[in-house]
Order: structure tokens, then C-alpha cells, then sequence
């Protein structure tokens, strides 16, 4: 189909309809949005009746103190952001080209390959591109595919589990991630041989918050040895805490390997000697199928995969 007969050019859409969905979404208020878009009460009540007129849908519930919206306005919403993310791109784009910068992109990663895959990554761009702006979220699985979906990012190196919806996802695995038990160098653990779960129990632990798959996984594996799992532990996912707490206290910590052997190279913390096989799921490259890379992002995707592959020896598209 030719782009000029998409509905949404034979509808002309209007940018102040899409602004004004993502207004009422956060004010929940036509005046409020009218307030917050400088427009008038009745205006912006006409420009969100002409829009549904040509959806033929109601978007939003009108309530007695506000509106909410309908299923058919959550999905406009959702393209809404979208679409005003894409043209706020294009200006930054074209801002900075004009300046004689090459552009910029957004990346997120968890916390392993944040560490062994990104830093080279980015300093492979910066070689050629130094003027490219690259602004970088290191952040759960679930939040960075939020900021994805939102259009804050470009790529981004995580996880994929059931709940998410993966229709708009393109995803490249990349590796599965081990994880380990870490304490304050010279701790008496460290000392001891053939550490076995009986041992570590009744230690102090800080484990990640209770709900995420690691803790579940953390949890089960105690169960599966017939041990009630440890009662005294801290609930964390801040690394910043994670080694201070360590060096200060007789605590120990669950950590991906990756992370836990930075750590110890640089004396911060020691992996003590016990298997603990609640190893973490594949991680690979999520992008969005429905949005074309910026030639800034194409760059950065180019870097993200040629050192993981250099990393973790798995072979990549390079497309």
C-alpha cells in the first residue's frame, strides 16, 4: 500500500490530537489538558470528538470528576507516545546534524553485559564518532522494554519473559547468565572447602527483591534441598548498597558472575567457593520491529554486536 493512503494521512491527523491524547492520559481532565496544550476547554473537546468521529470509537469515558480511557483509547495513547517520541527524534536529529553532530541513540542493558558488553561498545562509536551522543540506562528487563515501547531508547540488551508482549520485538540471544555467591574479602566462608547450602543458610544474605524470577529461582533452589530459605537477608537490587553493606558486615550476596568477578578484580568483594545452580535466563538484543534505527542507532548496534560476539563467541546477524 502506498503511504499516502494510509488512513491516518486520508484522516489528517492532526499532532495537537496526539498531544492532546497523551495529556488527558496524564491529567485525566479535558481542562487540565486544554491547560496544559494552551487551548481552550471547548477546542480541544472538538479535536478529541473529531478523532473519534474517524475512529468510530469512543476513546475516552467521560465520569462525573474526569475521563479514562476506553481499551481503543489505551491502544491510541500507546501509538500516541510512539509516534510524538519518533518526531521529537527527528528534531534532535536534525538539530544536531545541523550543528555538525552525527546524532544520538538511547541504550539500555542489566547490570552483565552493562559491564562486559557496553563499555566497549561505546568506546568502539566514540573512536569513530566522537561528537555521537549515547545516553545509557543500566535498569531491570521490565523497565528498559517499558522505555523501549515509550520510544526512549533504541536497543536494548535484556531479558524476554512470558508476561511480555513480544508482537513489535525483535530479539537475538546472546548468552545465558550464571550467578554466584560473593563476601568481603577475608571472610570465614572463604576458608571453608566443600561449602554446601546447609552451610550458607543461616548466613546473613542481601537477595534481590522479593517477586523477581532470580529470587524465586534463589528461594527454590534451598527448597529443592530440603532447607527452609534463609530468614536473614536484606532485599536489594542497588549494587551501590550491595558492596558497601559487604565490606562493612559478615553478609553474603547473590550476584551474576560477570558482575561478581569485576568486583573481585578490583579487591571489592571475593566469590566464595559454592555452586549455586539458579542460574538466570538467556539475555540477547531487543529492538523494535515497528520502528526503523537511526543511522546513530544502526552505529551503536553495529559496536553492541560486534563485542558480544567477540565476548560471548556466539555469531551474530550483522544486519
Amino acid at each position: 500500500m502506498s503511504t499516502y493512503n494510509h488512513w491516518f494521512i486520508r484522516a489528517r491527523l492532526k499532532t495537537r490530537q496526539l498531544l492532546l491524547l497523551v495529556a488527558l492520559a496524564e491529567e485525566g481532565n479535558i481542562h487540565r489538558a486544554a491547560q496544559v496544550l494552551s487551548m481552550t476547554q471547548p477546542a480541544a473537546s472538538k479535536l478529541l470528538k473529531d478523532l473519534e468521529d474517524v475512529l468510530e470509537v469512543p476513546l475516552f469515558e467521560r465520569l462525573p470528576r474526569g475521563m479514562r480511557p476506553t481499551w481503543y483509547g489505551e491502544t491510541m495513547i500507546r501509538h500516541a507516545r510512539m509516534a510524538l517520541a519518533s518526531l521529537n527524534q527527528a528534531h534532535d536529529e536534525l538539530g544536531a546534524l545541523k550543528t555538525g553532530h552525527f546524532g544520538q541513540v538511547g541504550v539500555g542493558a542489566i547490570t552483565s553485559p552493562g559491564l562486559r558488553v557496553l563499555p566497549a561498545a561505546v568506546a568502539l562509536v566514540k573512536q569513530e564518532h566522537p561528537s555521537l551522543r549515547v545516553s545509557l540506562d543500566i535498569e531491570t528487563s521490565p523497565v528498559l522494554l517499558e522505555r523501549l515501547e515509550q520510544g526512549r531508547l533504541d536497543i536494548l540488551v535484556g531479558r524476554l519473559f512470558a508476561e511480555h508482549d513480544k508482537a513489535h520485538l525483535r530479539y537475538e540471544p546472546l548468552t545465558s547468565e550464571q550467578v554466584c555467591a560473593v563476601a568481603r574479602p577475608g571472610h570465614a566462608l572463604l576458608g571453608m572447602s566443600g561449602l554446601t547450602l546447609r552451610d550458607v543458610v543461616s548466613a546473613g544474605w542481601i537477595l534481590p527483591p522479593s517477586g523477581s524470577v532470580l529470587r524465586h529461582r534463589f528461594d527454590l533452589m534451598f527448597q529443592q534441598e530440603g532447607l527452609a530459605p534463609p530468614l536473614n537477608i536484606v532485599e536489594t537490587s542497588s549494587l551501590l548498597f550491595i558492596t558497601r553493606m559487604l565490606q562493612q558486615s559478615d553478609m553474603v550476596a547473590v550476584l551474576a558472575v560477570d558482575v561478581a568477578q569485576y568486583y573481585a578484580a578490583h579487591g571489592i568483594m571475593s566469590i566464595l567457593p559454592i555452586d549455586l545452580p539458579c542460574h538466570m535466563d538467556d539475555f540477547g538484543i531487543i529492538t523494535r520491529t515497528d520502528r526503523l534505527l537511526s543511522p546513530a542507532a544502526k552505529v551503536m548496534m553495529k559496536a553492541i554486536k560486534q563485542t558480544s560476539q567477540a565476548q560471548y563467541g556466539r555469531r551474530l546477524d550483522p544486519d
